[in-house]
Formats: C-alpha cells, structure tokens, sequence
C-alpha cells in the first residue's frame, strides 16, 4: 500500500463501505472480494459478491450514484453490474493518484 493524498483515501474507504452496505443489504451472498490494485498513478477497487446479482430493471440505487459521483470528482470512473460469469454483483472503480511527490504527508 501506498500513501494517497487524504481526499482519495477517504473516497476509498467510502466506495468500500458503500458496496459492502449494498452485499449486506441487498445481495444475500454468502462471500465478497474486496481487491484494492495500486498501479502507476492509480488506484482501482474491485467488490465483486457471490449474491443473486442485480434485479432486472434496477438502475442501482442512490448509493451506486454516489459511488459514481466520487469517482468522478478524482476524474475516475465506475462500473457496477453483474460479475464476470453473470453471478453476483460487481463494483469496479478507477481512481486516478497523483504521484507520490504530491501527497501531502
């Protein structure tokens, strides 16, 4: 793990908690990952649950929208849908980072 400029990683932590809220509200799974991937300049989250996946129809609720609109503020992005085989449900955000030499400490 790497240092990240404080607006970042308090994004992060809610994006976790906010996708985290939604499997414990919503997915009736029994298992999660929560990935966090530090790459060069970036930092990307992956919650993806074994539950019943997104309910047909369902645009997301306010908490997807909310999860968007962090990610959008550090000029990231966000995906949420069905995990790869279809199961489930999956969280996938991109933060951009600035390098290390910008973080305040």
């Amino acid at each position: 793990m790497r240092p990240l400029p404080e607006a970042t990683g308090a994004s992060v932590f809610r994006i976790v908690q906010e996708a985290l809220t939604n499997v414990v509200k919503h997915a009736a799974a029994r298992g999660v990952l929560v990935q966090l991937t530090y790459g060069e300049g970036a930092v990307d989250i992956r919650v993806l649950d074994d539950g019943r996946g997104p309910r047909p129809g369902s645009g997301g609720g306010h908490g997807l929208i909310g999860v968007r609109e962090r990610a959008a503020a550090h000029g990231g992005t966000a995906a949420t849908g069905p995990g790869p085989d279809g199961r489930g449900f999956e969280v996938r955000v991109h933060l951009p980072v600035p390098s290390t030499a910008e973080v305040a400490r």
